[in-house]
């Protein structure tokens, strides 16, 4: 059994999932860009006191599966989403859905997906990938990540889909309900709504953790870090930085360019020229995000590792905090037309 699907690659897995999904319903218009900015996918939170792979929690992007629900809502698309106690329920509404010709995403963990390279493999819990039929014992599957459409056994799609520990995925699965044609007037109004949903998330969530506070409290805490943690266990942290940032979701650069290309897009439904000029901020700060990156891998992997090394890396999410908050200040003085 096998569905007429479209295996389709994409920068983030999300992203990806519902941009496949939508097109599969009929949404023609959509992109991965226009998916993650209706979805206002673009965040920092880091949580000092939450654990992850002996780590710090932080992530660059909204919680998981906020991006499918966010867009799905506002193109007022229907959505079924399940979480199960049991496996075997689990894998009988999977099948209920292929034999229904419904392909469905699945949130699963990364550590177990053998198709991953080994060194990618690590316990995060929030990836996302389609099942789109199934052949003897072995699951079709396509993961955006990936540039083609791979498979499963079934042991292993259930090993994936019942992962342990943060975000346990608990077998959830979702789709959209029904295929829908969605207008460009739709589609202007989801703009705007996520845009102004991201200004939101980024500029006025209290506290200091979150949005462009977040990595300015992330960037002071980076200088006292070796002094507080130690050489190792500071490298360690930033080590998880980087992890979180260009290996699971393209995170920090290359969410900011994804957001850039969003506002490029958006740009045929909304022709204006703050559009595009605030677009090029985003991919300066995606620059500079991925110069942080490099930074801390080599003060991880012991090539640099002074205080002054620590200092630089700071310097880059203060500059990168700047770039970010201007360029959501510019976001929300838009002039929409009525």
């Amino acid at each position: 059994m096998k569905l007429d699907f479209q295996h389709t690659q994409a920068a983030h897995c999300e992203n990806g999932v519902t941009t496949s999904l939508l097109r599969h319903h009929g949404v023609n218009q959509i992109t991965e860009p226009l998916a993650f900015g209706i979805g206002s996918g673009l965040f920092f939170i880091y949580i000092p006191f939450m654990k992850i792979n002996n780590g710090p929690a932080i992530a660059f992007r909204t919680q998981p599966g906020l991006i499918f629900k966010r867009t799905c809502r506002a193109l007022d698309i229907p959505v079924e989403r399940k979480k199960f106690r049991s496996e075997k329920e689990a894998e009988h509404i999977l099948m209920e859905c292929l034999e229904a010709g419904q392909p469905v995403g699945c949130q699963v963990g990364v550590y177990y997906l053998t198709y991953f390279p080994k060194e990618y493999r690590f316990h995060f819990n929030a990836h996302n990938l389609i099942v789109y039929g199934k052949e003897e014992d072995h699951y079709l599957i396509s993961d955006p990540v990936m540039e083609m459409a791979t498979s499963l056994s079934s042991y292993e799609l259930q090993r994936v889909r019942f992962a342990k520990g943060a975000f346990a995925p608990r077998g959830q699965l979702y789709y959209p309900k029904e295929k829908h044609a969605v207008t460009n007037e739709q589609m202007k109004q989801a703009i705007r709504s996520g845009i102004k949903r991201n200004v939101r998330d980024m500029l006025h969530i209290p506290g200091p953790i979150a949005g462009v506070s977040g990595i300015r409290f992330t960037a002071k805490r980076i200088r006292h870090w070796r002094d507080k943690l130690g050489p190792q266990k500071a490298g360690s942290y930033l080590a998880q930085l980087v992890r979180m940032q260009e290996e699971i979701g393209t995170g920090g650069g290359g969410f900011r360019f994804i957001y850039g290309a969003f506002l490029q897009e958006a740009y045929a439904y909304h022709p204006l020229q703050e559009l595009i000029d605030i677009s090029s901020r985003f991919t300066r700060s995606g620059d500079i995000w991925r110069s942080a990156a490099v930074q801390a891998a080599g003060i991880y992997k012991g090539r640099i590792g002074s205080q002054a090394d620590f200092n630089v890396m700071s310097d880059y999410l203060y500059a990168a905090a700047d770039i970010e908050k201007q360029a959501f200040q510019a976001l929300s003085k838009i002039k929409w037309p009525a």
